[in-house]
């Protein structure tokens, strides 16, 4: 029986790729989405893949929607959290909301998504979790020290969690994205963005199919050995 995946913001950008790539795969895959109920539901329409809909930084919604989605599908094996948010400012400017909102998107969502899966994962002596970070999480950004500081938290969180996981056969990696080619992306300011893929030493942005390409090879029976990693993929324009 193929085993039950569940993708956090998994309806659009980067996390839509994952899903796609891992349904690919053979996996049975559901998708979470925080808003935009059109969109996933055209999602759904076209892959095929269920969508639940829920506020990752909720503890309480983050158990229920996994209890759905359980109770729907299966019990969650491999679990790659994706969802995140941004709330561009410089500090001196930043209001307390726009730091608790994006700590709580980006990095207090992976706390309340593996709190809920991670005790299925040591009964049956396995899970897959996969953590999407970015490359502001390791060289940091100006306007993001809500951001920076949530991604820098998923990498720190991911080696802990790879510790106390790695007996029971369960895995914990992150994955460090530069900047892919999503809609986010190229919201930017044209002049702006050229600036951005001008400091890529491969010349371009890079894909959501390569983000999901990594998370297939970190999630499969195979790569039981690898666990406590930080990926880089950015196309050389952060070298760590």
């Amino acid at each position: 029986m193929a085993r039950v995946a569940l993708v956090t913001g998994g309806t659009r950008g980067i996390g839509a790729s994952i899903a796609i790539a891992l349904a690919d795969a053979g996996y049975q895959v559901a998708a979470n989405f925080g808003g935009n109920a059109p969109n996933a539901e055209a999602f759904r329409g076209v892959t095929g893949i269920p969508v639940f809909q829920w506020d990752v930084s909720d503890g309480v919604a983050t158990a229920a929607g996994i209890a759905k989605v359980e109770a729907e599908i299966g019990p969650i094996e491999i679990l790659v959290n994706n969802a995140g948010i941004t709330r561009d400012v410089p500090l001196h400017k930043m209001a307390e909301q726009q730091w608790s909102d994006v700590i709580g998107a980006n990095l207090t969502s992976c706390y309340n998504t593996s709190r809920v899966v991670i005790d299925g994962m040591r009964e049956r002596n396995f899970g897959r979790i996969v953590n999407i970070s970015s490359i502001n999480g390791q060289a940091g950004q100006f306007g993001q020290t809500n951001y920076s500081a949530a991604k820098a938290g998923i990498i720190g969180f991911t080696k802990a969690l790879a510790l106390e996981g790695a007996r029971k056969g369960i895995t914990v990696n992150a994955i460090c994205p530069g900047h892919i080619d999503t809609a986010m992306v190229q919201a930017v300011p044209k002049d702006v963005l050229a600036q951005i893929i001008a400091r890529i030493p491969v010349g371009r942005l890079g894909k959501g199919e390569e983000i999901a390409r990594a998370v297939v090879f970190l999630v499969a029976d195979e790569a039981g050995f690898i666990t406590g990693s930080t990926l880089t993929i950015n196309g050389g324009q952060y070298l760590t």
